[in-house]
């Protein structure tokens, strides 16, 4: 899964690709950009523009938002079929921007884990592969909202975890944008792995583990042999405990979501 990444300055990303605006508003460094939280995405809506969506993708026929928390993952095995995700994969695709992201791996023992940030060698930042969708209230109140794919491991990752996002090749950003209907065929070669030896892998600080902190320490190389356990975010409130409890299983939507 994908749960945690970076996004340190949005403008690099765009002088790469000056065909994508800036989004209106300034956007400061990220270091540890969490789930339900607004997140940088550039949708296919003929915009290409930044803009900012709910980071959990909630579907139109959602009776609310919590379902999102859930959703802010995609398993790329699943997106034809699944109606949670099957008609965004075909009309409503993003990009995501990151500079790097967070897994955990296990220690030997099995009882902790330690925070490793992956980033590419060059240090540019790169995209996502994503899909969106808009929700609506009974008041007509819209909420963009979007996920992130996952799929296989490359070589580097698969050491760390099972899962990966699914990272885009430059050359394919823009067919994964166009906006007109695309068969799942057309799609799903887009998203192997991405080379494993433009990436790499180190240990990070234990600050990362909680989504209160955001300062650049973040991404501190960790060269320490004491782990510790995996995120746990802030006490939640009573009305956010029920959305908490459902994120835990977020890369895999079961059998609600067919």
């Amino acid at each position: 899964m994908c749960g945690r990444y970076t996004l340190i300055k949005l403008s690099d990303f765009t002088d790469m690709f000056p065909w994508i605006k800036l989004p209106d508003q300034d956007v400061p460094p990220r270091y540890n950009i969490a789930p339900t939280q607004p997140i940088a995405v550039v949708p296919n809506d003929r915009k290409e523009k930044v803009e900012f969506y709910h980071w959990g993708l909630v579907p139109p026929w959602a009776k609310d938002v919590t379902i999102g928390s859930r959703m802010i993952n995609a398993r790329a095995e699943g997106l034809a079929e699944k109606p949670a995700f099957r008609n965004a994969f075909k009309r409503r695709r993003c990009l995501i921007p990151a500079s790097g992201f967070y897994e955990w791996m296990k220690s030997p023992g099995g009882k902790t884990k330690q925070p490793m940030y992956i980033r590419m060698k060059s240090g540019k930042p790169f995209a996502f592969a994503g899909l969106w969708e808009v929700w609506r209230d009974d008041k007509g109140n819209e909420l963009p909202s979007c996920t992130i794919i996952t799929g296989r491991p490359n070589t580097l990752v698969s050491s760390i975890h099972d899962r990966m996002a699914v990272i885009l090749r430059e050359e394919n950003y823009r067919k994964w944008l166009d906006p007109k209907e695309r068969a799942p065929d057309e799609l799903i070669p887009l998203l192997e792995p991405y080379p494993a030896e433009e990436m790499e892998a180190f240990p990070v600080s234990k600050r990362v583990n909680s989504p209160a902190n955001e300062s650049a320490q973040c991404i501190d190389p960790d060269t320490g042999e004491v782990t510790e356990p995996a995120p746990e975010a802030p006490a939640p409130t009573r009305k956010s405990a029920r959305t908490k409890k459902s994120t835990s299983k977020s890369d895999d939507t079961g059998g609600l979501f067919g």
